[in-house]
């Protein structure tokens, strides 16, 4: 999302006629926040954490997101492939010594291809936030999507810790289902050799509630704070990045490719 963007997000009132790009945008959210509970996450976890589903290579996978446009972002409307290519080169031309750092920026939104395997995207795109606690006021569309959330509603979730300890680290905090918790399970689960900065872009650049507004900081150890400045620092080519001037693909494959055949090479299961 530009800053444009993610101040008409915040300002949005729902329309009646929902023929609008940021009306698509809202209702995505509205059915996440109505269907991700503690309960519906540790249900994705068992689903999709043993990697089963299917067998393909890294580029593959990037590139069947030509098939997706995200209902969750207001930005753009053409396939996530693009965008992959283009944060991956914004990163490349500001850190050209890290090529771990290349690649995430490459294959950051690939989790998406759980939608193009059945899931629904309010189950898979978006804004990330944790469970099992109070939902806080930094969450897009905080004040109107949660009103059929039970968690929302029950005592042992909507405090501010809730089921956790202060400061217990975010590795112990069950976010919200969706792409980016669920790549993280398959770069841990095929062995995937991304150092661990990389791999806490992975899991929390979707988590803006934390690393754009502050929140959630009383639940963070020593990692998360030694990690949260890289995952600022991804967040900066995932957000300005995207433009309507695509990227030569073919060009830039073989490079890319290096990288995965250093990284996270050969057949992965997802």
């Amino acid at each position: 999302r530009t800053e444009l963007n993610t101040t008409i997000l915040y300002s949005y009132k729902p329309k009646c006629d929902n023929g609008g790009l940021i009306d698509r945008v809202y209702n995505t959210y509205k059915l996440m926040h109505t269907h991700q509970t503690l309960d519906f996450v540790k249900k994705k976890h068992c689903e999709w954490s043993g990697c089963g589903h299917a067998q393909m290579k890294m580029m593959e996978a990037v590139m069947s997101l030509d098939k997706l446009v995200d209902e969750s972002d207001p930005d753009v409307d053409f396939p996530n492939s693009y965008h992959a290519f283009q944060t991956a080169e914004g990163i490349r031309k500001e850190h050209p010594d890290k090529d771990w750092f290349h690649l995430v920026g490459l294959i950051h939104d690939i989790g998406k291809n759980v939608a193009l395997w059945g899931e629904p995207q309010w189950a898979v795109v978006g804004d990330t936030f944790p469970v099992g606690c109070r939902f806080q006021d930094s969450i897009v569309f905080r004040d109107s999507t949660f009103v059929d959330n039970p968690d929302d509603k029950n005592p042992a979730y909507n405090s501010e810790c809730g089921i956790y300890k202060p400061n217990c680290g975010l590795s112990t905090v069950l976010m919200s289902w969706g792409h980016d918790e669920y790549l993280y399970r398959v770069m841990k689960f095929n062995k995937c050799t991304i150092p661990e900065e990389g791999l806490y872009m992975i899991r929390f650049h979707s988590f803006y509630p934390w690393h754009s507004h502050g929140d959630y900081m009383h639940l963070c150890d020593d990692s998360d704070l030694r990690f949260l400045p890289w995952v600022r620092e991804f967040n900066k080519f995932d957000l300005y990045t995207k433009t309507a001037e695509l990227p030569d693909v073919e060009n830039l494959k073989p490079y890319y490719q290096s990288l995965i055949d250093k990284y996270c090479p050969g057949v992965l299961n997802w």
